[in-house]
């Protein structure tokens, strides 16, 4: 391989690792998985989070326990960019930030991620992680219920109840998957 090509696929390599993070800590918050959403910081980088700055593991018990308020969560990423330098990477990742309430309104959040990545020696070779964030919180949208979900019959029952929980035992950590079975007509 020569070395531009070699150059360019590190630079995708390091590209999907840094992306992989953001995955990690949007699922692991979502699912109140502390060492899921922990593995994406290295230990002294500072969170800088609207009304929250400070250390990463201080940082996931306050996010975990303001969402705890909510029935869901989902961390959507969006628009990612990031400039690669050496290792050393600065990304600007936006989000969207929905949370469900027992009975509305509901909460909508949108901002951007402002992150320093680096690359540094991890326990099987080198990774990236988050060594600094500032999280822009742009706008907070009440939602209500949508009228016509009301008319709509019941997606789950007490039979067959949903799979989704805010912890390891949610339908994503199985492997393989077990959906619901289809019911004789």
């Amino acid at each position: 391989m020569d070395a531009e090509l070699e150059r360019k696929l590190r630079e995708l390599v390091d590209r999907d690792e840094i992306r992989q993070v953001m995955m990690r800590y949007a699922r692991g918050l979502d699912r109140l998985d502390f060492e899921l959403a922990r593995s994406c910081y290295w230990d002294d980088a500072i969170e800088d989070h609207g009304s929250y700055v400070g250390k990463p593991d201080d940082f996931i018990h306050w996010a975990d326990s303001t969402t705890l308020a909510f029935t869901s969560t989902q961390h959507g990423i969006l628009n990612h960019s990031c400039d690669l330098k050496g290792d050393d990477a600065y990304c600007e990742t936006y989000y969207m930030f929905t949370s469900k309430a027992d009975v509305a309104p509901h909460l909508m959040s949108t901002g951007r991620y402002v992150d320093h990545f680096q690359k540094r020696g991890g326990i099987s070779g080198p990774e990236w992680r988050i060594a600094n964030r500032v999280c822009i919180i742009e706008a907070q949208y009440e939602l209500h219920d949508y009228v016509l979900s009301r008319m709509m019959p019941p997606d789950y029952t007490a039979e067959e109840p949903c799979q989704a929980a805010r912890d390891r035992s949610d339908v994503s950590y199985h492997r393989p998957p077990v959906p619901r079975q289809p019911q004789a007509s």
